[in-house]
């Protein structure tokens, strides 16, 4: 004798079913399957392979050149090899041409660096704190003025501020390149809207609770919780510290205050003036050597970064 089939409300009788209830199709697995899975967009990957050739590439071309001699770059294909290897003469050279001016460049990139974008990071991370977890008369026009500073570009107020360094006799001197460095909107912007995110406002009210003061509660409480926006806001001012060129451009005279930027663009300009010496290998030597400290920070730091930008992208 043949027992009836039980029926489910809303499924088909003609499904079958097993002793603990209906068994699923396997097609209908299988398209669920196949329908979480990622489309994959042709498109896109080109599109993802043309911008990874456009970052490559330059950074293959210097590899390359930064092997040749000064006759080697002329006689040789732009990316590869020429027939004498001069990497490392190149190197020795470009420490010690114009009595080793390099070395001085290269420190006086990392005094800047050091006091503007390690100050720009502070400022930020301060500025930030307090304009997430304080409530103060005015804090919409600060948003406000914040947020019209980051769209300002920076070219904009280089020769408001040459004025008002020279007034105050500040031009050609360290300071004039490192406190214009100290203030970065996109950095205070940045921290601001990261400590919103990752400080629950109950954990610094019940620090509070526990007698804890204002400054203890930043540095044992706030600040472990704000490493990932904080690394992320020192790449971004170290890389424009770095790379910063038309500051130094208007500020500077005296070449043994150049950064590197302004450096090497007065080797690479020697070739124009009369009497001058071409130097490119030396100019392509030292732009390799200048880009590692920021590939090397990047490699260490990128975990970090990472984290930072990803912050507040997904709702708990």
């Amino acid at each position: 004798m043949t027992s009836p089939v039980a029926t489910v409300p809303g499924r088909s009788t003609a499904e079958p079913s097993g002793p603990s209830g209906p068994v699923p199709r396997l097609r209908a697995s299988r398209r669920r399957h196949s329908a979480d899975r990622p489309r994959r967009s042709v498109l896109l990957t080109v599109l993802t392979s043309l911008v990874l050739l456009y970052s490559l590439v330059p950074l293959v071309w210097l590899a390359v050149s930064a092997t040749k001699t000064q006759e080697g770059l002329s006689r040789s294909a732009g990316l590869w090899f020429d027939g004498d290897f001069a990497l490392w003469d190149n190197i020795a050279e470009t420490f010690t041409y114009d009595d080793g001016v390099f070395t001085r460049w290269l420190l006086n990139t990392l005094l800047y660096v050091g006091l503007g974008a390690g100050g720009a990071t502070l400022l930020a991370v301060l500025g930030g704190y307090a304009l997430a977890k304080f409530d103060f008369p005015g804090r919409r026009a600060v948003f406000a003025v914040v947020i019209g500073a980051v769209a300002v570009p920076g070219t904009a107020l280089a020769v408001p501020t040459f004025l008002m360094f020279s007034k105050m006799g500040l031009t050609n001197t360290p300071w004039a390149v490192i406190v214009p460095s100290l203030i970065s909107p996109f950095g205070l912007y940045l921290m601001w809207v990261f400590a919103t995110e990752a400080i629950p406002t109950e954990l610094i009210e019940a620090a509070r609770i526990d007698g804890a003061g204002e400054a203890r509660t930043f540095f044992t409480v706030a600040l472990p919780l704000l490493a990932p926006g904080i690394v992320t806001v020192l790449l971004f001012t170290m890389v424009a510290t770095w790379n910063n060129y038309f500051l130094p451009l208007v500020m500077l005279k005296d070449p043994d205050w150049y950064p590197l930027t302004l450096g090497l663009n007065s080797w690479n300009q020697q070739a124009a003036t009369a009497g001058g010496e071409a130097v490119f290998n030396l100019v392509v030597t030292g732009s390799l050597l200048t880009i590692l400290p920021l590939i090397v920070a990047f490699l260490l730091l990128q975990k970090y970064w990472q984290s930072g930008l990803a912050a507040g992208s997904v709702k708990e």
